[in-house]
């Protein structure tokens, strides 16, 4: 690989506090080798010919913490190499993959499959999860400690919930022996039973059963009871809701833990259903304004660490159904970085903040050295446009399903490049 030389770029990496019109050096090895002001013209050999990226944006690539991968089971839906040029699209190079395939990602021969399709599948970082409990049945836990030798980041159960307390202190008693990370999907299964939108006056016009806020906030004050006692590595996947908001600022001073929120919920609110748009049946559901506006305020004052993209592809023939029968999830890794701009472009959050969130943040959860643009690291990086206007359209997405939540929405910011380990992967 040859050298590359970048300049002129507006670069924000939160991780080594970068904020700052400079340059970008990438050695032959794929490593950062230069970034920064002290990067220009002035100080590059004269042989060299950089690329002037005429004040683009360089930020680090992004890792997103929940992600499903339709292998294996679902490649109808979702596979290794449709993902991964989803992701660059998106800016992303780190993604962490839910466990809820078929088979359940919940035994070391499974994780031995997976890992060797992400590496001759996928052009980007995988970084596999596998499930809490055999086959995600919520009774018996799986082998923390085998799993975790083989590789397995963290743990959850997906979009379903641990809802036995017994089984989640003796789980939590495991992560705090292993150092393992554990992942909640905060809903109270009798409260959220049969539910299908936010409890409101949306879902009483409609005719669907809902699913209250309560039924979050019961699942993440429980844990965070037990978690005073048993100090585990613990994350919340997605907040929904303002008062599982007010909880977190109650305790994040008492308690170590951290928590995520899906662009969906940051960006979306319960009206946006309109009358029965099953592309937005979503897991946390879309709330009531004043909880997103609640989401929105917990990211820009660092009350949430993480945006998440909640990528769940589902074909065509899986939306297009009755609300009831259709299925739950939206496609949304290409469309993370650009939606999350959108709280930066209106003034709602810093664009630091919003960048931590998606890169340095869900590294230092993870205890992965990605998200950040450190000299000696993998270049690992996309550069954004950030006024470059675009429109969701479906039959311009990557993914393999096009179950999108913003279908025609306007966005302005657009990832020109991506790279990763210093290859040019993707680009306009």
């Amino acid at each position: 690989m040859k050298k590359q030389y970048f300049i002129n770029a507006n670069i924000v990496d939160p991780y080594n506090s970068i904020n700052e019109n400079g340059g970008l050096i990438v050695g032959e090895n794929g490593k950062i080798e230069a970034i920064g002001k002290k990067v220009n013209t002035n100080n590059l050999p004269t042989r060299e010919k950089p690329i002037d990226l005429k004040g683009k944006n360089i930020f680090p690539g992004l890792v997103d913490m929940r992600v499903f991968v339709g292998e294996p089971g679902y490649e109808y839906k979702e596979n290794f190499r449709t993902l991964s040029n989803a992701a660059l699209s998106g800016g992303v190079t780190s993604v962490v993959t839910m466990p809820n395939t078929d088979p359940v990602i919940d035994n070391v021969s499974i994780v031995d499959f997976l890992k060797r399709r992400g590496r001759d599948k996928s052009k980007i970082n995988i970084f596999p999860c596998a499930s809490l409990t055999q086959n995600i049945e919520g009774t018996n836990m799986t082998e923390f400690g085998l799993l975790a030798n083989k590789g397995i980041i963290a743990f959850t159960d997906g979009v379903k919930t641990i809802q036995n307390t017994s089984l989640m202190s003796r789980i939590m008693n495991s992560a705090k022996d292993l150092g393992c990370l554990i992942m909640q999907h905060a809903e109270d299964y009798h409260l959220a039973k049969n539910g299908m939108i936010n409890t409101g006056i949306i879902a009483t016009k409609l005719g669907l059963s809902g699913i209250p806020d309560i039924a979050e906030r019961i699942i993440i004050e429980r844990d965070l009871a037990l978690l005073e006692k048993i100090k585990c590595r613990y994350h919340i996947s997605q907040l929904s809701s303002a008062s599982a908001v007010e909880v977190i600022k109650d305790r994040k001073n008492e308690v170590k833990f951290t928590c995520g929120v899906s662009i969906n919920n940051l960006s979306l609110n319960e009206n946006d259903i309109g009358d029965f748009k099953t592309f937005l049946k979503l897991s946390p559901p879309l709330r009531k304004e004043e909880d997103r506006e609640a989401l929105v305020q917990g990211l820009k004052d660092k009350t949430i660490d993480v945006i998440v993209s909640d990528h769940k592809p589902e074909d065509e023939e899986s939306k297009r159904l009755t609300f009831a029968q259709a299925a739950t999830g939206a496609s949304g890794i290409e469309t993370l970085l650009s939606l999350s701009l959108e709280l930066y472009h209106n003034g709602s959050v810093k664009l630091e903040t919003i960048i931590q969130a998606l890169t340095s943040n869900p590294a230092k959860i993870l205890n992965i050295n990605k998200g950040n643009l450190t000299i000696g690291n993998d270049a690992d990086f996309c550069i954004v446009d950030l006024d470059k206007p675009w429109i969701v359209k479906k039959e311009n997405l990557i993914s393999k399903s096009k179950n999108t939540s913003i279908e025609d929405k306007k966005l302005q910011g657009k990832v020109t490049n991506t790279f990763v380990k210093g290859q040019e992967l993707f680009k306009i």
